[in-house]
């Protein structure tokens, strides 16, 4: 496994508040009158938008001094990005949300399976156990309502798809961030991803404007909590932990979401959900304590 370093902050806290952020992106698109791909564009772009100034501000000679092979990589993973937004949201016009979710959230299997060719990192036993067990986690939570046949195996195709392209995502920024500041990072891979979806949005002449006052709150605060908060954090993360890691944890967006759904929604809780979460949190501690051997 590739030396650890220490960070300022415990990656373990990063993590737990990058899954609260994350969460809330379902609560902004259920609160969004719009279409998904609308809102992802939005969500990367608003992003990009805010993060820019900064960038300038402190990146401006990092980013300048950037070699070419660095910016192709943080190009693709900015295209990656967008190819897990796309394809993901994609899948919801073909299949279940249920098949899609679960097959969606396979990417620590990915993560797992790529990290020896692309990485330094080597995966332990305690690791790929949490990993198994967090995909059984999602895999329950998730069950009940499978599409099966039909152009349902198309939106199948699409939700994997969306997986894979979460995996590279994570796994190059598991390479460039220890080269790459947080913020010149980020700038680059969501703006990377803002343009891909911008051009998707307008070539599918996809409704971009006259949304109500809550939709337009809504937009912002997607590009504000779950993108620059959440998704950052993660890559803050990257730093310091594997992708591995960082994939397991992702799983837990769908225990949070649960949780918000039901304050704010009045969606109910089942045992498949409990059992679930349950499988899920102890998949992300063995994969933490797998770090640390």
């Amino acid at each position: 496994m590739a030396a650890r370093q220490r960070g300022p902050v415990s990656p373990y806290l990063a993590l737990f508040l990058g899954i609260f952020a994350v969460s809330t992106g379902a609560i902004f698109v259920r609160l969004a009158d719009a279409p998904a791909l609308t809102v992802a564009a939005y969500r990367t772009g608003l992003a990009t938008l805010l993060l820019a100034p900064v960038a300038w501000w402190r990146a401006r000679e990092e980013l300048r001094r950037l070699s070419w092979r660095d910016y192709r990589w943080a190009l693709l993973s900015g295209f990656f990005l967008a190819a897990h937004f796309a394809t993901w949201i994609s899948s919801l016009d073909y299949t279940s949300v249920a098949s899609s979710v679960v097959l969606v959230n396979t990417n620590p299997i990915w993560v797992g399976l790529l990290t020896p060719l692309l990485t330094r990192d080597r995966i332990t036993r305690l690791t790929a156990l949490g990993i198994v067990i967090s995909v059984i986690g999602g895999v329950i939570i998730g069950a009940g309502d499978f599409a099966i046949g039909g152009m349902a195996l198309w939106g199948d195709l699409l939700a994997v798809l969306g997986s894979i392209s979460a995996a590279f995502y994570l796994l190059i920024g598991r390479n460039l961030r220890p080269k790459l500041s947080l913020v010149a990072y980020v700038t680059v891979v969501y703006g990377t991803a803002a343009v891909l979806l911008w051009l998707l949005v307008l070539s599918l002449r996809l409704p971009i404007s006259d949304f109500s006052p809550q939709t337009w709150a809504a937009l912002v605060g997607i590009a504000l909590v779950p993108q620059i908060l959440g998704h950052s954090t993660y890559n803050w993360a990257l730093r310091w932990v594997t992708a591995s890691l960082v994939a397991v944890s992702l799983l837990g967006e769908p225990i949070m979401a649960t949780i918000m759904a039901y304050v704010l929604f009045g969606e109910g809780l089942t045992w498949a959900k409990a059992i679930g979460g349950a499988l899920i949190l102890t998949g992300i501690y063995l994969a933490a304590r797998g770090e640390e051997t």
